[in-house]
C-alpha cells in the first residue's frame, strides 16, 4: 500500500479521534440543576436579587483542550422572578425587559480563554432587549465526573456584570443602580 492510500485511510480516523474527545453537554434545567440568577443595588441602600426560572442551553467541553469550548444559552425574559409579583410586572414591562416585544435573550460562545485548569474567561454575544453586545464572563470549574444515574455531568459557575444602559434600558433607578450582576451557575449532563 503506497504512503499516500495509506494516509487517506488513516486521516479519517484521525479527525474522528479528535472529535470525539470534545463532549457534549445538556444544561440540567430540568432536574433544577442550573440557575440564572441576578443582582442590582437597590437606591445604594440594599440589594435586590432575583433569577430567571425558564432557560435552556448546551455546551461543549473537553478538559484537555478548554480552549474549544462553546455554549449557548436561551433565557425566557418572562421568567423573571424576583419574589415580588409587582415588581415582576414592572420588570416585564417597558421600562425595563419589554418581555412582550422581547421574549428571549441569549448568549452564544465566541471563544474561551484558560488562565488555569479550572478557570478561565468566556467570551460571546448577550442579547438582551433586542440589543447584542460582546461580554466576558469568568467561569470556574465546579467539579465533574459520573452521577448515581449512569451519566456523567460537569458543572461551572459563571460570573459577570452587564451595564443597563448597553441595551437600551435607561429606566432611572438612582446612581448605584446603572450595572446587573449575573451568576450563572450551569449544571451539564453529557449526551
Amino acid at each position: 500500500m503506497t504512503p499516500l492510500k495509506m494516509g487517506l485511510i488513516a486521516l479519517p480516523l484521525v479527525l474522528l479521534a479528535q472529535l470525539s474527545q470534545a463532549a457534549n453537554y445538556v444544561i440540567d434545567t430540568k432536574g433544577a440543576h442550573a440557575f440564572i440568577n441576578f443582582k442590582i443595588q437597590h437606591l445604594g441602600y440594599s440589594w435586590l436579587t432575583g433569577r430567571f426560572n425558564t432557560f435552556e442551553g448546551s455546551f461543549d467541553y473537553d478538559a484537555k483542550a478548554p480552549e474549544k469550548s462553546r455554549i449557548e444559552v436561551t433565557i425566557k425574559t418572562n421568567s423573571i422572578d424576583s419574589n415580588h409579583a409587582e415588581r415582576d410586572k414592572h420588570l416585564k414591562g417597558k421600562d425595563f425587559l419589554n418581555v412582550g416585544k422581547y421574549p428571549i435573550a441569549k448568549f452564544v460562545s465566541t471563544k474561551y480563554t484558560a488562565k488555569d485548569a479550572q478557570t478561565g474567561t468566556l467570551t460571546g454575544e448577550f442579547t438582551l432587549h433586542g440589543v447584542t453586545k460582546t461580554i466576558n464572563i469568568d467561569v470556574q470549574k465546579i467539579g465533574e465526573g459520573a452521577d448515581p444515574w449512569g451519566g456523567y455531568r460537569v458543572g461551572f459557575e459563571g460570573t459577570t456584570r452587564i451595564k443597563l444602559a448597553d441595551y437600551g434600558i435607561t429606566y432611572n433607578l438612582g446612581p448605584k443602580s446603572t450595572h446587573v450582576d449575573l451568576e450563572l451557575l450551569i449544571g451539564g449532563i453529557r449526551k
